[in-house]
């Protein structure tokens, strides 16, 4: 590559970076929102108290339906109309929620929720977008770099709810509406993205099947790690707020708990992809997973706030290394003509697991006969034997760093 062609290809990559990471820090600021308010609004919505969750395992179902449709409809159409589509379902499913909350309807509300998810589907893509024009030594730390953008969704979102949870006499509408109008005016963010669109049927032909990319051990080794540590993460962040206000705080003290767990998700972007490039995609993997194990560790020690606080933070410092290192091995690990089905596959896979850690979460904060404390406890203690199936599997589909480097040929 000439040197005129490189800076281009540079230049270009930046861009993409630099608008994926303010479509992360404004429009990704929703999630933490819908996370801490799915859970209380469901509860609140539900006669029955074991499917408080069940609005949050809807957002990720959503994904896990839009993820492949999603992926290929952006691999043959662009990214820029994919993100666009995204965000036009976030803001539709947040007025939906708003309309059921009036209604007091639960089944409207889980429908909105449901549509939310397919923007959740195209956030989940912000990470790979990075990677597209970027190279193979820069990729890590595009990815980081969209990530770490979250630090500052990580304090928008919760605030947002802070500031507009009693705005109306219906609970949780003022948040919603809010959620709304993020979206449809975060939809131009998307107008300076610079991604190709491939036309090549050739190449598209030519891409391998779901069954030979699942063959691929760096493949695997991606998806069952990034699907492990996503639901770990999602099982335990799903239940906090009410754990939260379960154990006698305020629902304040949720909003922060979740904020500081954002920012831990976030911060560690800034070095993560340094990370890998001197210490190699397995060790990142590994410490990633001791994290999480030491997050549901440290739980065990009570329901004071701060044991809250550092519970949460570990989990999102473990979520951040192992999910960063899981994207990038993916990226590396095939063409760019099969990105909308390596991807898509990635992510369905990922969010249909969490969904059922989702679901998991809200049957053991809520349904298993003790108190909040006891729930909680139990939340955590599922998390161990996930955490040590990923390292089962980071033993025995070890890869070299020549294998990741040519695994897409």
């Amino acid at each position: 590559m000439n040197s005129s062609l490189f800076r281009k290809t540079e230049s270009r990559a930046i861009r993409n970076v630099l608008v994926l990471a303010l479509a992360q820090a404004t429009l990704g600021a929703q999630l933490p929102m819908v996370f801490i308010l799915g859970g209380l609004a469901g509860k609140y919505l539900s006669a029955n108290s074991c499917l408080a969750t069940l609005p949050i395992s809807m957002v990720i179902i959503g994904s896990t339906i839009a993820a492949p449709f999603l992926s290929s409809f952006m691999q043959h159409y662009g990214r820029k109309i994919g993100f666009v589509v995204g965000a036009i379902n976030g803001g539709v499913g947040a007025a939906i929620c708003s309309f059921a909350i009036i209604q007091n309807s639960f089944g409207l509300f889980l429908l909105g929720s449901l549509i939310t998810g397919f923007y959740m589907a195209s956030y989940g893509f912000y990470r790979f977008a990075a990677t597209d024009t970027a190279t193979q030594e820069f990729r890590p730390k595009a990815i980081s770099y969209v990530l770490a953008a979250g630090l500052i969704s990580a304090v928008f979102g919760p605030q947002l709810v802070k500031s507009t949870f009693d705005l109306s006499i219906y609970p949780f509408l003022g948040s919603y509406i809010t959620i709304a109008i993020l979206n449809f005016l975060g939809l131009s963010i998307f107008l300076f993205l610079d991604i190709p669109v491939s036309k090549s049927d050739k190449e598209l032909r030519n891409a391998r099947t779901v069954t030979q990319l699942l063959s691929s051990r760096c493949i695997k080794m991606a998806v069952v790690c990034a699907m492990i540590a996503y639901a770990s993460m999602n099982l335990v962040m799903t239940a906090t707020p009410l754990a939260v206000v379960g154990c006698g705080h305020a629902r304040a003290d949720a909003a922060d708990v979740v904020m500081v767990h954002v920012l831990s998700m976030s911060i560690p972007s800034f070095f993560t992809g340094h990370l890998i490039l001197r210490y190699g995609i397995n060790k990142i993997l590994l410490l990633g997973m001791v994290i999480l194990l030491s997050s549901a560790l440290v739980s065990f020690s009570g329901t004071h706030l701060k044991v809250f606080y550092l519970t949460l933070t570990l989990l999102g410092v473990g979520w951040n290394f192992t999910f960063i290192a899981a994207t990038t091995l993916l990226a590396n690990s095939h063409e760019p003509f099969e990105r909308g089905r390596a991807q898509g596959l990635n992510d369905m896979f990922v969010f249909g697991f969490v969904a059922i850690a989702s679901l998991a979460s809200g049957v053991l904060m809520n349904c298993t006969g003790g108190n909040s404390a006891e729930g909680w406890a139990l939340v955590n203690i599922a998390v161990m034997p996930l955490v040590l199936i990923s390292v089962v599997v980071l033993t025995i589909f070890k890869v070299s760093t020549k294998e990741i480097k040519s695994s897409n040929y």
